[in-house]
């Protein structure tokens, strides 16, 4: 319920972002019209249409992007005509006649004609289509939530409550808006200047969504305006898991539940399938994790160490990978991911999301800790608590009738990239290059799916990023198309991380990183030497700096001397 108060919210908030004013000639040029008959028909339309072709999009249909971008220029054809026909009554009866003769009444004819619910609901579909809301906090966490359970009831349902509070708020200001229309009507005797006013507000929308706009420099306006309420009320509807505390020492572990069926493993690497019933008797941790999130790799050494100290008393630890990006479904990825960080306990492949949706988890890294009667008796999200972790671990195993287990804490004197994050709580946020789920992206429009020439701004402002270059941007990754292609960020945190990887062809792809326009000298992290060059080699995360002093503000770039590299993520440490 909370979730969905949340999408409601959101939805409402759109009103706010500059996104929404190409939609609203759409909206307003039904505003002389009974609102039951013309504007509720015509908002619902529109949030119905948008909720579907969301919900394919974040399920990772290519197929419906593709025919998407046929039917926004279907769309705004006949949104053109409407323009058209409130600039002049003589022209929509010409206009229109064809129209009328295929039934189409999407187009507003002239002004004697009579009210249709169906046109007014094709007019939403239509406007719909076109609707391209910014890619805020909440839309952003919808989606992700979206892509991540699949095809199901709810995550429609989420997406339409959001499509249905952006079409309450503008029901709102349709409302309001065509009283002020009609007291201009009356006080002006101006009703053919509003109409035509109206047509020439719907070119103008029809001509912004051609050219971009709503998806491109609105975008980038709305995000300053709106990202930061929204981010609040996210905080306050969905608080971020407070990890739970450990029980005080001689005190019994709660029961949280029971231990759910891993039979939903695609495959699994470093064992045969295992089963709840094969492991009972055995104290069972599961790892949520997936190999290139950089919150996984920094808890691994703690799960290695666990696993290595207790493994002959009584401890067997499951790594559940649930990949977040296509390439992590891989199941040769994940064997050289798990090979080159010394995993060598169990991993079930979890690509269809089964066991996650099992444990109802929704984080990586996410820890579940499971006694020998098979209950789950503690769970941990996150990072943190490592010794709190290794105590719970100790007393299950003992519960289990275990004795002379080992001493003190597995160590954590970790380098690389598997160090713990800096504590610096204005470092930078996880920034995804994908159009899905991209934010704070400043250089021009997006051409989704499309090869498009980008041209970096001269200067940014903190968190902000831009491409430079040829670039195709799909919804998870932007792929190069020419070689000399960039990628800049201002970013601030220790560490900047970004996840890469190659064309289809595998060949490796050279690049060269500065900071602050300059070589990194010592700032240069494991996957680039000292004058910034280095090499992607595989789809994986590349640690491209590490600061060796401090984590302030700086300008990062990187160029890359061979085309097909594919960019998905940035994190920060």
């Amino acid at each position: 319920m909370l979730v969905l108060i949340l999408a409601y919210l959101g939805g409402v908030l759109t009103i706010l972002s500059p996104c929404i004013l190409p939609v609203l000639p759409f909206v307003f040029a039904r505003s002389d019209r009974p609102f039951m008959r013309n504007g509720f028909p015509m908002l619902l339309g529109m949030a119905i249409t948008f909720a579907v072709v969301a919900t394919l999009a974040a399920l990772g249909g290519g197929w419906a992007v593709h025919a998407n971008q046929y039917g926004r220029w279907v769309a705004m054809l006949v949104l053109a005509f409407l323009g058209l026909t409130l600039l002049s009554t003589h022209l929509a009866e010409w206009i229109t006649r064809p129209f009328v003769a295929l039934g189409n009444r999407l187009s507003q004819r002239s002004a004697g004609d009579g009210d249709s619910v169906w046109g007014a609901a094709g007019l939403g579909v239509a406007t719909g289509l076109l609707w391209a809301p910014c890619a805020g906090p909440i839309l952003g966490l919808l989606l992700t939530g979206a892509a991540l359970n699949g095809a199901s009831v709810q995550t429609t349902l989420l997406l339409l409550t959001y499509a249905a509070g952006a079409a309450t708020s503008l029901g709102l200001a349709l409302l309001i808006g065509g009283k002020v229309f009609a007291l201009m009507r009356r006080s002006l005797g101006a009703g053919e200047w509003v109409r035509r006013a109206l047509g020439v507000l719907v070119l103008c929308g029809v001509a912004a969504i051609a050219l971009g706009l709503d998806t491109g420099l609105l975008t980038r306006v709305s995000l300053a305006s709106t990202g930061g309420i929204e981010q609040k009320l996210i905080n306050a509807v969905r608080p971020a898991p407070a990890p739970q505390p450990a029980p005080k020492a001689g005190e019994p572990l709660p029961v949280e539940g029971t231990f759910p069926s891993l039979a939903g493993a695609t495959q699994w690497l470093n064992s045969p399938p295992l089963t709840t019933d094969s492991l009972r008797g055995k104290v069972v941790l599961v790892d949520f994790w997936t190999y290139s999130c950089i919150n996984c790799i920094r808890t691994l050494p703690y799960v290695r160490g666990w696993a290595d100290k207790y493994k002959d008393h009584g401890l067997v630890v499951i790594g559940v990978h649930a990949p977040e990006f296509a390439f992590e479904k891989d199941p040769a990825n994940v064997a050289k991911a798990i090979k080159d960080l010394g995993v060598d306990y169990p991993v079930a492949l979890d690509n269809n999301y089964a066991i996650w949706k099992g444990f109802n988890n929704e984080y990586w890294p996410a820890h579940y800790f499971i006694d020998a009667q098979g209950q789950i008796r503690h769970h941990h999200f996150g990072e943190g608590e490592y010794r709190e972790s290794e105590d719970v671990i100790r007393q299950l195993l003992v519960d289990a009738g275990q004795k002379n287990l080992p001493g003190g804490y597995v160590s954590d004197d970790h380098h690389g990239v598997e160090a713990a994050a800096s504590n610096d709580p204005t470092r930078s946020p996880e920034t995804y290059v994908g159009y899905a789920r991209a934010m704070n992206f400043v250089g021009g429009r997006v051409a989704r799916d499309d090869a498009h020439d980008y041209h970096a701004p001269s200067s940014l402002a903190a968190d902000q990023w831009s491409l430079d270059g040829r670039w195709t941007v799909h919804d998870e990754n932007a792929q190069l198309d020419r070689d000399g292609g960039a990628i800049v960020y201002r970013f601030r945190g220790r560490d900047l991380h970004l996840v890469l990887g190659p064309a289809s062809d595998g060949k490796p792809i050279r690049y060269r990183v500065t900071i602050d326009g300059k070589p990194p000298g010592a700032d240069h992290g494991m996957d680039t030497d000292e004058a910034g060059n280095g090499t992607v080699t595989g789809q994986r995360l590349y640690q491209l700096v590490r600061q060796a002093s401090g984590s302030g503000e700086r300008l990062f770039e990187i160029e890359f001397q061979d085309p097909g590299v594919q960019a998905y993520a940035f994190t920060f440490g």
